[in-house]
């Protein structure tokens, strides 16, 4: 696969050199009409270079558009596996504390203080109150 796409790149850029170097002796001069005016002339070879300019500029989009598509999606699912292993540990972690509250009093439950609330598992970590 990669021989054959550097074959097809050497043989558009043996291409796209042979018409560039058959077209510089000149040739008729073009009139160019952008939205009711006529702002310059273009040669057929100025046609050619700025068609080749406008292609790499629209692949040069293209790409980008694909690699910040792909970026997202990577971006996305480091999330979500973040969010599970952030799950996983808050309830390993109420596990462990359920396991030491029964150890450490097993007569009568202790009352948490007034307005002390567990933090739930869907409450991100910046959002949970600091020292508790």
């Amino acid at each position: 696969m990669l021989v054959l796409s550097l074959l097809l790149m050497a043989g558009a850029a043996a291409f796209t050199g042979l018409l560039i170097a058959d077209n510089l002796s000149g040739g008729p001069d073009y009139t160019v009409t952008l939205m009711g005016t006529e702002p310059f002339t273009i040669s057929t070879l100025g046609a050619f270079l700025g068609g080749i300019a406008l292609t790499l500029i629209f692949g040069l989009g293209m790409w980008m558009l694909l690699a910040g598509t792909v970026l997202a999606r990577h971006r996305s699912k480091k999330r979500r596996t973040d969010r599970l292993a952030a799950r996983q540990a808050y309830a390993e972690r109420d596990e462990l504390a359920g396991r030491l509250e029964g150890q450490d009093a097993p007569a009568a439950p202790t009352a948490e203080p007034a307005g002390h609330r567990r933090p739930s598992l869907h409450r991100p970590g910046w959002l949970r109150p600091h020292g508790h």
